[in-house]
């Protein structure tokens, strides 16, 4: 496969072509820093409600938060007010995030009820009057900071349904607005994460468009990520559901894009040391009782494929401490074959 010699969005320059896509309520900072460490080349915040920062709220700020070891890091936002959109840019000028992208994708209904996230797309004018103020906004804060502007990039879905698939006219109304990357994850808003993703539409759109293309959708295992490359021709490809309880598919996507096989395999003692790690990591950035009650579900994506993973799901779900958690995971330990 030939290799892109620069990874570049915008004047941010990446590593490799293999992102972690923003997942609401899982891609906080330890799940962010294990997928970093195994070759993630961009993570994204969890998504941001910009009314939520521009009314201080709490929650908003703990979003925003994130550890050195995960830079290059990017701010997903949400809105579908320009000027308010635009003040949540201004308030970020100081921030070291790299990339500030923009969520015109999410389908859930209480997001899409309120015009935001993948309703957007039923309103391509006002997507795109969303993104000229947004890139106007960072563009004079850049100036008056002595910087140059962060990229203001999309991730939207082929359109809101199976009707009313209208994907080449936005992606083309992102570029003309100043998007500096547009990722399509490729089902509509319909279609939810059901059914099977559409990547010739991602071909489809890398033709049309002269800024990055990011593909997403079905994309489950180190191979799965190189053939979007080859099949789709994007430029980037975000890894969401595939990472679930597998950090390891950064690491094995570069070796296959690096050197065309897997170079390392996951041993059961690194699929236990991660998972103890991560509940170390979520102790110290939020209390044992949180990272207790999210590492259940964390476990249970780490299950896959094991051996009596029903049972030890249900031990998981009745755990009410670290300890309990441990014991879990020597139970764990006992069934995993040594390489997995």
């Amino acid at each position: 496969m030939e290799q892109i010699k620069e990874y570049r969005i915008g004047n941010v320059e990446l590593d490799n072509p293999f992102l972690l896509a923003p997942l609401a309520g899982i891609t906080d900072s330890p799940f962010r820093r294990l997928c970093k460490e195994q070759g993630a080349a961009l993570v994204y915040s969890e998504m941001v409600s910009a009314k939520g920062l521009y009314y201080d709220g709490k929650k908003t700020e703990d979003l925003l938060r994130y550890n050195p070891e995960e830079t290059p890091i990017a701010y997903q936002l949400f809105g579908s007010e320009p000027d308010i959109m635009a003040w949540a840019v201004e308030k970020l000028s100081d921030r070291g995030n790299c990339i500030i992208d923009v969520n015109m994708g999410c389908p859930v209904p209480k997001v899409a009820k309120n015009g935001e996230g993948a309703a957007l797309m039923k309103d391509p004018d006002l997507a795109a009057a969303v993104i000229t103020s947004m890139v106007l906004a960072e563009k004079q804060a850049a100036e008056k900071k002595g910087r140059q502007p962060k990229p203001i990039t999309v991730k939207c879905r082929l359109g809101w349904n199976q009707n009313r698939i209208n994907l080449r006219e936005f992606a083309l109304k992102m570029e003309e607005a100043g998007a500096s990357a547009l990722a399509v994850h490729a089902r509509t808003r319909e279609q939810m994460y059901s059914g099977k993703a559409d990547w010739n539409a991602i071909a489809e759109i890398k033709t049309l468009l002269t800024i990055p293309v990011i593909g997403s959708g079905d994309v489950f295992t180190g191979e799965d990520a190189n053939r979007m490359l080859d099949e789709t021709g994007c430029d980037f490809v975000m890894i969401a559901r595939g990472a679930l309880g597998n950090p390891w598919i950064f690491r094995d996507a570069l070796s296959i894009y690096n050197s065309g096989g897997l170079l390392h395999t996951t041993t059961a003692d690194e699929k236990v040391e991660t998972i103890l790690r991560h509940i170390d990591l979520l102790i110290k950035e939020k209390s044992e009782s949180r990272a207790v009650q999210e590492m259940r579900k964390h476990i249970g994506w780490y299950l896959k494929g094991t051996p009596g993973a029903a049972e030890l799901r249900r031990m998981v779900n009745r755990a009410g401490t670290v300890k309990d958690l441990h014991d879990v995971l020597n139970e764990l330990y006992t069934r995993m074959d040594p390489a997995i």
